[in-house]
């Protein structure tokens, strides 16, 4: 398997990160497939969805075992020890870049921990797909993840971004978007709104406007599905900001 500097071969085990889909099965890097073909093992967040990936591209895989949210921490070690033993292995989320809002960080911790080489192959990630399209300033933005479930702590979250100037990414459910609309034309009622639902898909939407407007929009449908990414405009810059 490569290094990280080359395709030269090496007799460690490496743990490899790769980049799948997000939504439409072309977006995969020609490097991604090979490493999917040539690695020992595939770990994967929910076999299922991998499985998909794999039979479009006729990719025949060697599972370890399923990383997803909570898993017992002794499968962690047990991929450890595969690792050590020289054993090459993939790990991939059920779409996008590995850990970023998938589980799969404990894992990589631990094989920094024990000097193992980890390699992160490139590709989709749904918050930079929807930020460089959303036509919100992208030279500084945070990610924030998935906001609270939890009502109080999900309005102390918008709250705190009343003075936050960066482009804010989030992603949410499309059974809380409702809700996560109604705070924010509440609390931050004049910030620009994009929010982009399925992307890369055959139903991608991007809907642009303050809260209220995509609020209004979306409440005249009978339901909202897919998976969404909310992007707020940061604070406009005040008089007083430009002699900071």
């Amino acid at each position: 398997m490569e290094p990280a500097n080359g395709d030269s071969k090496r007799a460690q085990g490496v743990l490899y990160l790769v980049a799948t889909p997000i939504g439409n099965l072309e977006d995969i890097t020609l490097r991604a497939l090979r490493i999917l073909k040539e690695v020992d093992f595939l770990v994967a967040e929910d076999t299922r969805h991998t499985k998909m990936l794999l039979q479009h591209y006729g990719i025949q895989a060697h599972w370890g075992p399923s990383l997803y949210e909570g898993a017992d921490p002794r499968k962690i070690e047990e991929l450890i020890a595969r690792l050590q033993s020289g054993s090459t292995i993939a790990l991939v989320s059920d779409a996008g870049t590995p850990l970023i809002q998938d589980p799969g960080y404990p894992l990589v911790r631990r094989a920094v921990e024990e000097s193992i080489p980890v390699i992160a192959i490139p590709g989709p990630t749904a918050l930079i797909t929807a930020l460089v399209q959303s036509g919100l300033p992208t030279d500084h933005f945070i990610f924030d993840g998935i906001p609270s479930k939890k009502e109080g702590k999900r309005r102390s979250y918008f709250e705190s971004l009343q003075e936050e100037s960066r482009t804010v990414v989030i992603y949410e459910s499309p059974h809380r978007i409702l809700k996560t609309l109604a705070a924010i034309a509440e609390i931050l009622p004049e910030r620009r709104i994009v929010l982009c639902r399925e992307l890369t898909k055959i139903h991608e939407e991007v809907l642009r406007g303050t809260a209220a407007e995509l609020l209004g929009n979306l409440e005249s449908r009978p339901s909202v599905k897919g998976e969404i990414v909310l992007l707020i405009a940061g604070r406009s810059k005040r008089p007083a900001d430009e002699d900071t």
